[in-house]
């Protein structure tokens, strides 16, 4: 899967990510200005980067585009942690060394995806023990400060959820 994002390329795909909506040139560039200086060719290029390595579409509005990501921040930090396991030589031992290097919020989220991912059932029917102790709050959120998706499949999205980071990876 992915190489990853040089320097420049994750400051405006972070940009892209948060704000969730097709940007221009021109906006990334001003917030951009804020921390660097940057000239607007230099953005521009990065972005048309970006859609090269199919990481934005890109949609024409007049005589400039507006860049959209494909896919989410979480799919992209997804695909980069399997392609480093994967080339491990010894993928339980590596991800042994993984787990050992995270903190007490980090793993309790850890613990909830894999609740969510394996579902709130055990094979014989009854609900997991760790469900209670996931660390999710009522509200959803996890001890990381990240909203968990439900296990149902009728699940809403919350107000100004991102239905991309429930659904699926592909960004919209």
């Amino acid at each position: 899967m992915p190489r990853p994002l040089g320097d420049l390329e994750d400051a405006v795909m972070s940009r892209v990510w948060k704000w969730n909506r097709p940007v221009t040139v021109r906006e990334v560039l001003e917030d951009l200005q804020q921390e660097r200086s940057i000239a607007y060719t230099t953005v521009m290029t990065v972005l048309d980067n970006l859609h090269q390595k199919g990481w934005v579409r890109r949609e024409a509005e007049g005589r400039a585009y507006r860049y959209e990501a494909v896919s989410t921040r979480a799919a992209y930090a997804a695909a980069l942690m399997n392609e480093a396991w994967s080339r491990s030589d010894n993928p339980a031992a590596a991800l042994v060394a993984f787990f050992g290097m995270m903190s007490p919020e980090q793993r309790a989220a850890l613990r909830d995806a894999v609740r969510i991912v394996e579902g709130p059932e055990t094979t014989s029917g009854e609900t997991t023990t760790s469900e209670s102790s996931a660390g999710e709050s009522s509200s959803g959120e996890t001890a990381a400060g990240e909203t968990a998706p439900r296990e149902s499949s009728t699940r809403q999205n919350a107000p100004g959820e991102n239905p991309a980071a429930v659904e699926g990876d592909t960004g919209r």
